[in-house]
């Protein structure tokens, strides 16, 4: 009997070759397995019932491999007279100019097999820098191009020692055709350079170790990209740290050595110790002890949650474990240890994450006192993911980054035709916004979205971020027959993605541009948490989508983010908003939250109260002049303000800034020294008093769908507890919210919600807002994958743009108003 396999999903750098070479040979099968661009393909030869329990024993495969397709391309029942009469084998892998399906595995933190090699002193690994094996390490950072073999990966100028080389030979050996292999003779190498220019080859972790005692800034080497590194327990190392970076109040995230070492600085449920555990190894955002607020005042100033992760590649085990007192075994890392690290993206300021040396010593110049450095090249940049966890156990991705990118979502097929004749459904290139930029590609019946690139508001990140979009249809093969992107005109991923779009024209051999689909910030937002869930037949009928953040344009030119949208594949239709808000200064009411207030105050008829609640603020007299003689509040119907050229908006995120703003929760500051500050300190404070009721008569939504804010925020003017009024506020916002979908479900004959945008970050908003929907008897659908936020738009973007190829209508319009 003989049978050929094709096995798609996650089998490339992750030891699934070898371990069908060890299930075939048990079963006394012969033929080869081998990478090729679509996946793993087997060739088989044997009695059918064995080849049947190999073919079932495929979908068994250990983590970190994931099946999830496997294809009879040949099968007959015939004696081969040329069938191989050697052993089962693993053949060199094939490539081919056909778009690349493969997967290629997500960076993973060092497994348990490997810590007990690294921390016992007669393995030849003992404290090797860069242990890796099937199960663990780093992948996507380190591949040049697929299949995934030694040669395509920033690994190929390391040649193994015979060591090695026997390992890879043996089948019986973890580490059997492992393409990443190195041990301490044959591996890259570790050095401290000091800023004097003097390096330390001889013993770099200790070296760097006692740079941190000193309250030194240790530029530290990882997976994806540099770390700034000091101790988190020195106020003094964390305030330099600040400095240098110009970073002066963003919360930074701190590294524990193990689970037990956390409780005193930040309590955890199991969940959240199962997120944090996970190979993936993402910073986790845990409520933040009153010790950790009194020993690390400057790591998370003014915050109730702290950003917590594990230890993952293993020069950070090794500092860990050279301030134990560098124990032999792995019983140390059972124990609480003292050292905490704070450990942030290697970059200034504004800039894309640093992932070479030079770049490390030219740019980190100014804040590093050493670099922790190697020479195993980061080939692509890939930031520490982070997330928190939601009561369910389901996590809300702040940034999707190492351990999860670019692993793909899968995509319905193509209704009404099959495989073969669809063969690969259009591709899309969608370019994200402006803020927390991804790509995201779609590729036949899946959709991969980049790892997390930054703003596009300085030029070196829109130099990384335009890289990677001509990189990565490149690397795929996979030329895109249409591209996505804002509406915005003016953010530069609209830019480019229509610069793109036009240089595929030429006139000489008639070839036209390609198709730019424009897909609205909140439709975006909304379809990114229907490509989530939907199956392979795609998502059944429409749903009610509310898309709450702080910026996005409409398709009406106004300024929106409180949105009540019915959307049904790439169609969508505005419903409903918030009550609209003047932007006092456009832009300056997002730094200064004081001027979303005062238009509050305008709008409530309170405008003579503007000058007197902000005295010390120097333009607020000037602000009520200008309110008082330039805009009229709005009407009953809660149509939009008369503003004479200032900016308006329906935004969620900016009535948070008001809330904010009449609360004073900035003081002594009257600016946000980071973006949604003003926000997080808000819900910070009111996380203090919570759970909360929410304000009886607080809100009304009108028959318009208009969702009027105005009784609760009358009501919080005049509060001088801020804390509970802040919790209050939370808990109606969210009660209303949730009234305001009901009552759009009812009239649509509707039972679906979707919940999406930035401001879901906040946890007692989406907390409060998902279980009031719940006790309403409708289902709920929140991004789980992927950021609720600006992250996951270009997911968003491709699913609608993939639809509208599919119906082959690209530029028809599906906007309707409200």
């Amino acid at each position: 009997m003989h049978r050929r396999l094709a096995v798609r999903g996650q089998v490339q750098g992750v030891g699934f070759r070898p371990w069908v070479w060890q299930q075939a040979t048990a079963l006394g099968l012969i033929g080869w397995v081998r990478n090729t661009s679509f996946g793993v393909e087997i060739d088989l030869h044997g009695d059918a019932a064995l080849l049947d329990t190999l073919q079932e024993r495929l979908w068994q495969a250990p983590a970190p491999a994931k099946v999830e397709q496997v294809d009879v391309l040949t099968a007959t029942s015939t004696t081969d007279t040329s069938a191989p009469t050697k052993p089962f084998e693993i053949q060199p892998s094939v490539s081919s100019p056909h778009p690349h399906m493969a997967t290629i595995g997500a960076d993973l933190g060092v497994c348990a097999r490997c810590l007990s090699e690294l921390f016992n002193p007669d393995n030849r690994r003992w404290r090797h820098a860069f242990i890796n094996c099937p199960q663990c390490g780093p992948r996507y950072t380190v591949t040049r191009s697929l299949p995934f073999d030694r040669g395509h990966t920033s690994l190929a100028r390391f040649l193994p020692c015979p060591t090695c080389d026997a390992e890879y030979k043996n089948g019986a050996d973890r580490r059997f055709h492992h393409q990443t292999n190195t041990c301490p003779e044959c591996g890259p190498r570790l050095w401290l350079k000091q800023t004097d220019g003097s390096l330390d080859e001889h013993d770099p972790i200790a070296a760097g170790l006692k740079l941190l005692r000193e309250g030194g800034i240790l530029a530290v080497k990882g997976l994806g990209g540099f770390h700034l590194v000091c101790d988190a327990r020195q106020p003094d190392a964390v305030a330099r740290l600040r400095q240098r970076k110009r970073r002066d109040a963003k919360p930074l995230a701190v590294m524990m050595a193990n689970p037990a070492s956390i409780p005193p600085w930040a309590p955890m449920t199991p969940h959240e110790q199962r997120w944090l555990q996970s190979a993936e190894r993402p910073i986790v955002l845990l409520t933040q002890s009153d010790r950790a607020k009194r020993e690390m005042p400057r790591v998370a100033p003014d915050l109730a949650w702290l950003g917590v992760m594990l230890p993952y590649t293993p020069i950070h085990f090794l500092l860990f474990h050279e301030a134990a007192g560098r124990p032999a075994g792995t019983d140390w890392l059972t124990r609480p240890q003292e050292m905490v690290m704070v450990v942030t993206s290697g970059n200034a300021s504004g800039s894309p994450l640093v992932i070479d040396n030079e770049t490390a010593q030219l740019e980190l110049a100014e804040i590093a006192d050493g670099w922790l450095l190697h020479d195993r090249d980061i080939l692509a940049r890939n930031d520490d993911s982070v997330l928190r966890v939601r009561p369910d156990g389901s996590a809300c991705f702040i940034r999707r980054s190492r351990g999860y990118a670019p692993m793909p979502v899968a995509l319905p097929t193509q209704p009404g035709k099959s495989q073969d004749e669809q063969h690969l459904p259009p591709s899309v290139l969608a370019m994200g916004a402006l803020l927390k930029s991804t790509l995201c590609i779609t590729q036949g019946d899946r959709a991969m979205v980049s790892p997390h690139v930054g703003d596009l508001d300085s030029v070196d990140t829109r130099v990384v971020f335009t890289r990677m979009a001509d990189i990565w249809p490149g690397w795929l093969r996979t030329q895109p027959d249409a591209l996505a992107c804002d509406l915005h005109p003016d953010f530069f991923s609209t830019i480019l993605a229509a610069h793109m779009a036009h240089s595929r024209a030429s006139t000489a051999s008639g070839v036209q541009a390609l198709p730019l689909i424009q897909v609205q910030h909140h439709h975006a937002h909304v379809a990114a948490v229907l490509a989530e869930h939907a199956d392979e037949k795609g998502v059944h009928g429409p749903v009610i989508g509310l898309a709450l953040d702080g910026h996005g344009l409409g398709s009406d030119g106004m300024v929106w983010g409180g949105e009540l949208l019915a959307v049904q594949e790439d169609q969508c239709e505005r419903l409903g908003h918030l009550w609209p808000l003047v932007m006092p200064g456009g832009d300056a009411a997002v730094r200064e939250p004081w001027r979303m207030a005062a238009s509050l105050l305008h709008t409530l008829g309170r405008t003579k109260e503007i000058g007197v609640r902000f005295a010390s603020i120097q333009q607020s007299g000037l602000l009520q002049q200008w309110l008082s003689q330039s805009t009229t509040p709005g009407a009953a119907s809660g149509k939009s303000p008369v503003t004479h050229g200032h900016a308006q908006t329906t935004s969620l995120g900016r009535l948070f800034d008001a809330a904010a703003g009449l609360l004073n929760v900035l003081a002594p500051y009257t600016q946000s020294r980071f973006e949604a500050e003003a926000a997080m300190r808000l819900e910070s404070l009111a996380s203090t008093c919570w759970p909360a009721e929410p304000l009886n008569g607080g809100w009304q939504i009108t028959d318009e769908l208009v969702l009027d804010w105005r009784p609760l925020m009358n009501w919080l003017a005049d509060q001088g507890d801020t804390a509970q009024a802040a919790a209050v506020f939370h808990a109606t916002v969210a009660a209303a919210l949730a009234d305001w979908a009901a009552q759009a479900c009812a009239r649509r004959g509707l039972n679906t919600v979707v919940l999406s945008g930035g401001c879901l970050a906040n946890r007692l908003l989406d907390d409060a807002l998902y279980s009031s929907l719940i006790a309403q008897g409708l289902r709920v659908w929140r991004p789980a994958q992927y950021p609720c936020g600006d992250g996951g738009l270009s997911l968003g973007q491709a699913w609608v743009a993939r639809q509208r190829l599919i119906k082959q209508d690209p530029c028809a319009s599906p906007y309707q108003p409200a």
